[in-house]
């Protein structure tokens, strides 16, 4: 099967700060084995045996006022090796006006889309953004409406307990597609938490501008977990569709607890119960099309 990898990083290590100095917390837990050099030419080795023809890179967290240095890095990469035919970048919609940064991203032909992370969780090794509701300030909603001049898409990345705020801001936006970041990362495996993510999920697929990203599903379990991931894709689907979802390896952070071809097996396994048609969307068709690849 042709695959389209929708989400995965590449790095120099001296740019990233949270690669640099004592491990600080992440939501994916310790992180020795990757505090290092992750370069273009290693994810296509990873990445080799398993049919990926195209693949899309989001932000890294570089230093945020080398934004713009991050997507010339990507680009030149891209260039030089391939592989890479969309790039997500960073910008802080929290300013006044977004627009000058989009402007010195739009220099770039690979943009396709930008994510400000947005979630916010009670367990302080969760957190990200500075308060849970940042998805419902208006100067934010503003700037992000502004993505559509441009035919960007925005990467949305929250939890459960958030989805409501991702809505507002998705009808804010109906000239936005809206990719929702690892399905929505659910954190809580119990019945109850489980229900909790499926009801904020139907909440947040009511607005049609919000595909989700299957993706990350070993975040918080750091395991690549065939059962679980099935249930995640079949789950999601049933509430967005599949023209709806992508797949995403958010590789080389699930590198930390399996391989690239493991990885991409459980995915495929997970998705036997779907139609050819609905695998087909998932692994490329959706995309490509969100992505404009």
């Amino acid at each position: 099967m042709n695959i389209i990898d929708a989400h995965h990083h590449i790095w120099p290590q001296a740019d990233l700060p949270w690669l640099n100095g004592p491990m600080q917390p992440r939501i994916f837990g310790p992180y020795e084995s990757i505090m290092r050099d992750y370069p273009l030419e290693e994810y296509k080795r990873d990445c080799a045996s398993s049919n990926v023809s195209q693949s899309v890179y989001v932000q890294a967290n570089w230093a945020v006022e080398r934004f713009e240095d991050e997507v010339a890095w990507v680009q030149k990469q891209a260039y030089e090796g391939g592989t890479i035919a969309g790039i997500v970048g960073y910008a802080d919609f929290t300013v006044d006006d977004v627009r000058p940064q989009l402007d010195r991203l739009a220099r770039y032909p690979l943009m396709r889309g930008v994510r400000q992370q947005l979630h916010w969780h009670e367990n302080p090794l969760y957190r990200f953004a500075p308060h849970a509701d940042l998805a419902r300030n208006e100067t934010l909603q503003k700037n992000v409406a502004a993505l559509a001049d441009y035919q960007w898409s925005f990467d949305l990345q929250v939890f459960a307990d958030q989805m409501p705020g991702a809505y507002e801001l998705a009808k804010s936006a109906p000239n936005v597609t809206f990719i929702l970041q690892h399905a929505g990362m659910l954190t809580d495996d119990t019945r109850q938490g489980q229900d909790h993510w499926q009801q904020s999920l139907m909440t947040l697929a009511q607005a049609p501008n919000v595909v989700s990203k299957l993706s990350a599903f070993g975040t918080f379990i750091h395991r690549n977990d065939a059962e679980h991931i099935q249930w995640m894709i079949e789950h999601t689907v049933k509430i967005f569709g599949a023209e709806r979802c992508l797949f995403g390896s958010n590789f080389p952070i699930e590198k930390l607890w399996t391989d690239y071809a493991s990885l991409v097996k459980a995915f495929v396994d997970g998705s036997r119960s779907l139609t050819p048609d609905e695998q087909a969307a998932i692994f490329h068709g959706t995309a490509r099309r969100v992505y404009r690849l």
